[in-house]
């Protein structure tokens, strides 16, 4: 599966780049993250707690982080475990550019994911991605954006391809950031 997005963050590149390379950030935003490892400078072993539909698992990954460049772009390499809930592995290209003030995130993911998980369907997979995407991305602008209480309201994610491919995608970055996050 590949999907795309993009995602407008409320603070400058530099702050964007930093965030998602600070293992407490990204810790604190992913939500059942329990903890991220950092083994390398590019690798890392990430433990969290997530549910879709009925399959509710603690997942074991590694994330590794190829094609670095600075505080533009990477590529991220992921794999991680659920027992008997099955599996996800795959790679996503995060590029950020800068929009003014802002910086918009465009992701291509490319996934596969088996076991339980995939049996429940892509209607649960797509409402469980968009709420871990809608989640992560509420609490990293909080935590990247500049303190000012004269700031715009954040305008929504702009899909790539309609509201599925967008949760997919948003889904998968979060899942790959997390266990990019965990194997740090």
């Amino acid at each position: 599966m590949e999907l795309k997005g993009q995602q407008r963050i409320p603070a400058q590149q530099q702050a964007v780049w930093e965030g998602l390379n600070d293992l407490d950030v990204l810790k604190a935003c992913i939500a059942g993250c329990e903890s991220i490892e950092r083994l390398s400078d590019t690798e890392h072993h990430v433990l969290l707690t997530a549910a879709v539909g009925p399959v509710k698992a603690k997942f074991k990954g590694k994330m590794h982080l190829e094609d670095l460049a600075p505080p533009n772009s990477y590529r991220i390499r992921f794999e991680g475990q659920g027992g008997v809930a099955g599996f996800a592995k795959g790679d996503a290209r995060v590029v950020l550019t800068a929009d003014g003030a802002e910086t918009l995130m465009d992701y291509t993911v490319h996934a596969k994911v088996g076991g339980k998980l995939a049996q429940v369907g892509s209607r649960l997979i797509d409402a469980a991605a968009a709420k871990i995407a809608e989640d992560f991305f509420r609490a990293f602008n909080t935590r990247v954006a500049p303190p000012a209480s004269d700031q715009p309201p954040l305008p929504p994610a702009v899909p790539a391809a309609g509201i599925p491919a967008w949760a997919w995608g948003a889904g998968i970055l979060v899942a790959g950031l997390l266990v990019y996050l965990a194997s740090r």
